[in-house]
C-alpha cells in the first residue's frame, strides 16, 4: 500500500524540525499552529513512526527516526523544487528555484536589492540566498547545493567559472579622528606600526595581508573580526585602521560614528566582483535569466558601490 502525504506536510515537518516548535516554525511560514500540528500528526500515523519527543517545557525535538527523515526530506524536497525548473527548461520558461550565494561581507547591501528586482520580473522563481565565507561557496557550488554566486575572484578553483562584473580598489578605514584621516591617499608604508583590525575571513585576510608582504611590513594586527559591522565599529571606535574594498553609500558604522575611507595609492591589485558557478555545459533559463539581470545592474549603476568600474579581464 503505498504512502499518502504531501510535500506541503514535509515543508512543515522540515521548518519544525530546524525550528525547534510548532510555535517557532507557525511564525517563519505564516502557517496556524494546528494545521502544522495536524500534518506532523498525519505524517508520524502514515510511516507509524514518532518524529518528534513533545516536551512541555522544551518544545520538540527530533526523536533518531526524525532526523533521519529531516535529512531524506530535504533532498526529496529538493528534487521537488528541480522539477518545476526541469518544466521550465522545456517549456522555454524562467521559474523554478534557483540557490544563490552572495559573499558574506556585501550580501547585505547587494544581494536583497538584485533579489527583490529579479523575483518581480520572474514571479515564478524563488531565489533560495546564502550568506557565507569565500570556502564555503567554494565548497556548496562543487556539491550543487548552490547554483551560482556573487563573489570576489579571489583564488578561484579551476574546476569554478568566474565572470567579473566590477573592479573594487581597496581602501583604508579610519576614524575621524586618526592622523592619517585627512590624506587624499595613503601608502602602505604608512601604515607600518600602526594598529590594524583586520577582517579575517578565509581568503580576504591573506588578500589584505598581502599588501604588506609585497611592501616588506609586518602588520600590526591588534583586533581580528569576521563580521563587516564589527569591523566598521572597532574602527570607528579608535581600535585601529582596516583595509575593505567595499566602500558603502554613506559613511556611518553601525554604532552611528563617522568614518573615513582614503584609497591606497600603491600598485595594489582591486577585488573583482563577479559571478562564480560551477563549470558546466548547459545553464538552466533561470541562471541564465539572473546572470543577464546581474550585468544589468552592474551597466544600469544599480548596485551600491562608491568608486567601482566596470571589471575588464
Amino acid at each position: 500500500m503505498p504512502f499518502r502525504y504531501t510535500l506541503r506536510q514535509l515543508e512543515y515537518f522540515v521548518a519544525v524540525g530546524k525550528a525547534g516548535s510548532i510555535s517557532a516554525a507557525s511564525d517563519i511560514l505564516n502557517v496556524s499552529s494546528p494545521s502544522i500540528s495536524a500534518a506532523i500528526n498525519q505524517l508520524e500515523a502514515e510511516f507509524g513512526i514518532d518524529l518528534f519527543v513533545r516536551e512541555h517545557a522544551r518544545g520538540l525535538s527530533l526523536t533518531k527516526a526524525g532526523h533521519k527523515f529531516l535529512e531524506r526530506t530535504e533532498f526529496v524536497l529538493k528534487e521537488a523544487e528541480l522539477l518545476a525548473t526541469l518544466a521550465g527548461e522545456i517549456t522555454g520558461k524562467v521559474q523554478g528555484v534557483l540557490s544563490v550565494g552572495c559573499l558574506v561581507t556585501f550580501a547585505q547591501i547587494v544581494l536583497p536589492r538584485l533579489r527583490r528586482e529579479f523575483e518581480d520580473i520572474y514571479p515564478a522563481v524563488r531565489i533560495d540566498q546564502r550568506e557565507l565565507n569565500q570556502a564555503d561557496i567554494f565548497s556548496q557550488l562543487r556539491r550543487a547545493e548552490l547554483d551560482i554566486a556573487l563573489t570576489y575572484d579571489l583564488d578561484i578553483p579551476a574546476d569554478l567559472d568566474f565572470q567579473p562584473l566590477l573592479d573594487l580598489p581597496p581602501y583604508v578605514v579610519l576614524n575621524e579622528g586618526h592622523p592619517l584621516a585627512t590624506r587624499d591617499q595613503i601608502a602602505i608604508t604608512d601604515l607600518r606600526d600602526l594598529p590594524m583590525v583586520l577582517l579575517d575571513l578565509p581568503y580576504s585576510s591573506e588578500y589584505f595581508l598581502s599588501f604588506f608582504r609585497q611592501a616588506d611590513i609586518k602588520p600590526n594586527v591588534a583586533e581580528r573580526t569576521r563580521d563587516m559591522s564589527v569591523m566598521r565599529s572597532l574602527v570607528a571606535n579608535g581600535f585601529g585602521f582596516s583595509i575593505a574594498n567595499v566602500r558603502p553609500l554613506n559613511n556611518l558604522s553601525p554604532d552611528g560614528k563617522e568614518l573615513i575611507f582614503v584609497p591606497l595609492k600603491d600598485d595594489l591589485r582591486p577585488m573583482k566582483f563577479g559571478l562564480l558557478k560551477a563549470r558546466i555545459e548547459n545553464e538552466t533559463n533561470t541562471m541564465t535569466a539572473f546572470i543577464t539581470h546581474c550585468q544589468s545592474a552592474v551597466e544600469a549603476d544599480k548596485l551600491p558601490f562608491s568608486q567601482a568600474q566596470p571589471s575588464t579581464l
